[in-house]
């Protein structure tokens, strides 16, 4: 599958401005990842993952992670990316295990960006640019700001890492930079 006909199931499937932007700053935050961990050959399927973890959430949110299985499944697509999105949803929807380090960062850094996106729109610059962790640790300590990222899960998934949560938070922000002009004006 490459970025073009991953962008297509994508749209059929979302089609909300929030979403559509969630999944290309994962996408991007994806292809960071790639290239920082040894796995640059990879980036574009590192990408496509990252692209279409959540292709279910719009019009299937209580089957979340089981809905898109069935939906990739049915179009023949690999079933690496079947695997590796589905298992973000580990302890939540489904008992997929993230297994390969991709996964492991998916799952890491889905609830993560939204969190430092959330903290970045509270910034004057509206930007991650000039984002520091101190800020993110900050806002991550309130649990009524942007409650609905849920902090175990990022908690778990810095673990799964073997990584600090504040290795997590500073590396995601750095990957946030990387690709912000991909989602910040879409």
């Amino acid at each position: 599958m490459d970025r073009d006909s991953a962008w297509e199931l994508l749209t059929e499937f979302n089609k909300e401005l929030f979403h559509l932007r969630h999944a290309v700053t994962v996408e991007g935050v994806m292809k960071y990842f790639a290239n920082e961990l040894g796995y640059a050959e990879e980036e574009e399927f590192w990408g496509i993952v990252g692209l279409l973890h959540d292709l279910d959430f719009e019009q299937f949110p209580e089957q979340h992670c089981i809905r898109e299985q069935e939906i990739m499944r049915e179009r023949g697509i690999d079933e690496r990316i079947i695997h590796a999105t589905a298992s973000h949803g580990y302890k939540l929807t489904v008992d997929i295990k993230p297994e390969h380090e991709m996964e492991k960062i998916l799952y890491a850094v889905d609830e993560l960006t939204g969190l430092i996106g959330a903290v970045a729109l509270m910034r004057p610059s509206k930007s991650v640019s000039d984002l520091e962790l101190k800020s993110v640790k900050k806002k991550y300590k309130n649990a009524n700001f942007a409650k609905g990222c849920s902090r175990e899960v990022i908690e778990r998934g810095a673990e799964m890492l073997c990584w600090t949560l504040d290795e997590l938070i500073s590396k995601t922000i750095l990957a946030m930079r990387s690709c912000e002009e991909f989602y910040k004006d879409f």
